[in-house]
């Protein structure tokens, strides 16, 4: 668990991120995405060298993407390294490195060490200053593959935040090999899943498209959901460039 304490007039304020390894998929076929987001995610990802970045807010699932691209990556001959704070799954085969500024272990100096251990990938798990911007920018111009996250609003936004940091103009456009802003979508819950008839506001909007609609699902509420109706959240690519 991920757990944060603050204290507050009437006494402590605790929230806990329950972190289950087996609740969660490190494959990027099962995180719901569209085939084309997808496929385009994957030609990103499978470069040779450059930078991918995920942006989004927190909680909208960028680790799991990020895990995910791993993991379809991960090979015996391939050295992938990673710098994370915290590292919240552990992932066979890849090498994982988690923050410490107690021992001035920071995403900044962290990176600077993984370059001299012959890395073919590097996973920095957010770029924060200027420093770490700069080396992952210059480290996916010299023959490596960088993913990391960002916070930007989109992905068109990625761009003007690397170069407000202090990366180069130029270092930016010849990097990036892409940016995927993601938010998720909830789902309904397959335990109470049930067929309804449409409501006329339903039937109008499908009608601006020259769509018909005669059923919707609709989760009417149940245990496993705690009466919300929707279960589960998949990701979805708001913008990618």
């Amino acid at each position: 668990m991920r757990v944060s304490t603050l204290p507050t007039i009437f006494g402590e304020k605790v929230v806990i991120r329950v972190l289950d390894i087996h609740s969660v998929s490190n494959h990027l076929a099962d995180l719901g995405f569209e085939d084309h987001q997808l496929n385009a995610f994957v030609s990103m990802i499978e470069k040779p060298h450059g930078i991918v970045l995920l942006t989004g807010p927190t909680g909208s699932g960028k680790t799991s993407t990020m895990y995910g691209a791993l993991t379809r990556l991960n090979q015996e001959n391939v050295n992938i390294i990673t710098v994370e704070d915290p590292v919240e799954y552990q992932l066979d085969g890849i090498n994982q490195i988690q923050v410490n500024p107690k021992v001035n272990l920071t995403f900044a100096s962290g990176l600077r060490s993984i370059l001299r251990q012959d890395p073919d990938i590097i996973m920095v798990g957010e770029i924060r200053d200027e420093d770490t911007a700069n080396m992952a920018v210059r480290a996916s111009i010299t023959g490596h593959l960088v993913l990391s996250t960002l916070h930007t609003n989109d992905s068109i936004g990625a761009i003007d935040r690397l170069i407000n940091i202090g990366v180069e103009r130029f270092l930016v456009g010849t990097s990036l090999n892409g940016v995927v802003a993601q938010r998720l979508v909830r789902t309904i819950c397959k335990d109470c899943v049930v067929s309804k008839e449409p409501a006329e506001r339903e039937k109008e909007i499908f009608a601006k498209y020259n769509l018909k609609i005669e059923q919707v699902k609709r989760g009417k509420g149940c245990p496993t959901c705690n009466q919300t109706g929707y279960k589960a959240e998949l990701p979805s690519m708001k913008s990618l460039i």
